[in-house]
């Protein structure tokens, strides 16, 4: 079995619901799980949009990366995303992978670790808050000093 560490993000409609949803969908694929609380976070990258809920949940999987982020987002159809206008835009529900064991995948499909968590901290935080000695697998940088970082 492998950790996973996900983040999950929305910011369209009933933003606890939809974060709720993705949780208990994960549950069906993932053991042992572990949630961070919700964080209402101001949008990055694209500014002028709602602000975020944020959270942060582990799990362990039998599944190899590309069939579990082929779960992801078939999760994310059924919790209720609808295709993004902008990249970085609105969404109901995103659900990123961080990390998968200490695994380092880059294709054009997927990018483990998350090619952008290091300027994060709607990532970081909650992530630090369920795995306070989580260690980058890519850099090896603790997630404390990547949220000093920022």
């Amino acid at each position: 079995m492998t950790t996973v560490y996900l983040s999950l993000g929305s910011n369209l409609g009933d933003k606890r619901a939809y974060l709720r949803a993705a949780v208990d969908a994960l549950k069906l694929i993932l053991r042992d799980v572990k949630e961070s609380s919700v964080y209402e976070t101001a949008p990055l990258y694209v500014t002028d949009q709602l602000a975020f809920l944020n959270q942060a949940i582990s799990g362990k999987t039998d599944l190899e990366p590309l069939a579990f982020l082929r779960q992801c987002q078939a999760i994310q159809k059924a919790v209720g995303r609808t295709a993004q206008a902008v990249r970085f835009g609105p969404r109901e529900i995103d659900i990123d992978i961080i990390s998968f064991g200490d695994i380092l995948l880059k294709t054009e499909t997927i990018e483990i670790p998350h090619p952008r968590l290091h300027e994060r901290l709607f990532v970081l935080e909650p992530l630090a808050e369920i795995a306070p000695d989580w260690a980058c697998p890519k850099t090896g940088h603790s997630v404390q000093e990547l949220i000093q970082k920022i």
